[in-house]
């Protein structure tokens, strides 16, 4: 494990309160400093990119703005935290992080009281934030309380049902949602275009100022006339102005805004602080900033396993082995589900947010209509297959092991119990090495025994699993 020096502004940060100490001026070049301190772990070490290095001036402004550790940051997916495991007391031992006995690669309660919560799965900060925020309803304490979700996590169901709750709650608290529209929810992510700054445009205030003219010259038809068309007027405004849906759940939505302008983000979270009642801000990033090759190929450099050249993207090669080596399991899935589905029209592939890492990358290509990626939402993937197989589909669900566990009533209540024929791929089962026990698959088997109706089976090898799918 190399260790790697870091610049001189972040060699004097050894918890966020030193960073509080410097002038508002010295931010951009502790960004600067991350940035670059991440990119060369990285490129040592391995560990998640991409999301890392889109998050690093919005971490950078939550520990200048916010009073950590008496204020709460519930990080969500933890792979967006290299930074804020930097910040807080961990640079220095940050070249072990994923290693044997290091630091972990998420926020781990056990390991700093920095990290709020365990999010080595997604979609759970509001959720958790949530809870904190009204344990400070509760306690009379004055911690403010804020969620950072991103890098797809939005997706799921469990994120909007603490969406439609924290709305009810009337809770004081913050969500930051990190869009660098990679796998981002629709409502978001697909109108992200048409949202930016919408409410600042010409014609949206065109549109207003045209409203309110037709208004007056409907005077002299009466108040009813006035009435229907004011209320015309609001509902043209409310379909266009951005973050409606958040406010109809009632957040207020701020944003979007530029979520790389550190010097903004501080004035807008310095605002939003003293802002009582749940909250949503808007941020757009870009995954893999400041790393052209990372921002160029986002999917590539969501993570890095082995050392790459920090200035081209490069891999460094080790010492060539000549030894042949067997495919990969999840290569030899995807090649004979292709060879199964060209044969058999029913043949479906479905996967949350795992096109790539299941191996369906060929299939997708070849079939656009017959593979489906439904997003960061395991539970719905299992109760759509379900639904595929009533009519006679062939459904095959592809999920990673310690993600289905998420589905485990779906896969009991709208499949086993019901007799269908949904074949479920789990894809890393067993123990997983370096993303540690948040990952682990080591739970399939006990978990899916005690179901009736379902047959398991773990192949010993390629061959096998190539036989079993025939």
């Amino acid at each position: 494990m190399a260790k790697i020096e870091p610049g001189e502004l972040l060699k004097q940060i050894n918890n966020p309160a030193d960073l509080r100490k410097l002038p508002l001026e010295k931010l951009e070049e502790v960004a600067k400093e991350l940035r670059e301190f991440v990119i060369k772990n990285v490129a040592e070490n391995g560990g998640h990119f991409g999301g890392n290095l889109g998050a690093i001036e919005l971490t950078v402004a939550l520990h200048y703005v916010f009073n950590t550790p008496e204020d709460l940051i519930v990080w969500d997916v933890g792979h967006q935290a290299y930074g804020h495991k930097i910040l807080t007391g961990r640079r220095d031992v940050f070249h072990t992080n994923r290693k044997y006995r290091g630091i972990s690669g998420f926020p781990k309660r056990s390991e700093s009281e920095y990290d709020t919560f365990g999010v080595g799965h997604s979609s759970t900060s509001i959720s958790a934030a949530l809870g904190m925020a009204i344990a400070n309803r509760h306690l009379k304490q004055d911690k403010k309380v804020v969620a950072v979700i991103g890098d797809g996590a939005m997706t799921a169901g469990l994120a909007f049902e603490a969406l439609n709750h924290a709305g009810f709650e009337k809770a004081d608290m913050l969500v930051i949602l990190n869009d660098n529209n990679m796998s981002i929810d629709p409502n978001v992510g697909a109108l992200k275009e048409y949202l930016i700054d919408i409410t600042a445009s010409k014609t949206y205030n065109k549109i207003r100022e045209e409203a309110w003219k037709l208004l007056g010259k409907l005077d002299k038809f009466g108040p009813q006339a006035r009435k229907l068309a004011s209320k015309l007027e609001k509902s043209l405004l409310t379909a266009l102005k951005p973050g409606m849906f958040f406010e109809t759940l009632g957040f207020r939505y701020f944003g979007p805004i530029d979520g790389h302008d550190i010097y903004h983000l501080v004035e807008v979270l310095n605002d939003l602080k003293n802002i009582p009642g749940p909250k949503l801000l808007h941020c757009v990033t870009v995954k893999g900033k400041g790393f052209a090759p990372a921002e160029q190929n986002q999917t590539k450099w969501h993570a890095a396993s082995s050392k790459f050249d920090i200035y081209t993207g490069d891999k460094i090669e080790k010492e060539e082995d000549t030894t042949p080596k067997p495919p990969k399991y999840q290569e030899v899935f995807g090649e004979t589900l292709i060879e199964l589905a060209e044969k058999d029209e029913r043949i479906v592939a479905i996967t949350p947010a795992m096109i790539s890492g299941h191996g369906l990358t060929k299939m997708a290509q070849k079939m656009p209509d017959r593979v489906y990626d439904v997003g960061i939402a395991e539970q719905h993937a299992v109760t759509f297959s379900a639904g595929l197989a009533t009519q006679g589909m062939k459904p095959f669900c592809c999920i990673y092991s310690s993600f289905a566990q998420r589905a485990y009533d779906q896969i009991i209540h709208d499949v086993a119990l019901q007799k269908l024929p949904v074949i479920f791929s789990f894809d890393r089962a067993g123990l997983v090495g370096a993303d540690g026990p948040t990952h682990h698959g080591a739970f399939d088997l006990a978990y899916l025994r005690p179901i009736p109706n379902i047959i398991i089976s773990a192949p010993m090898n390629e061959p096998e699993l190539r036989n079993l799918m025939l």
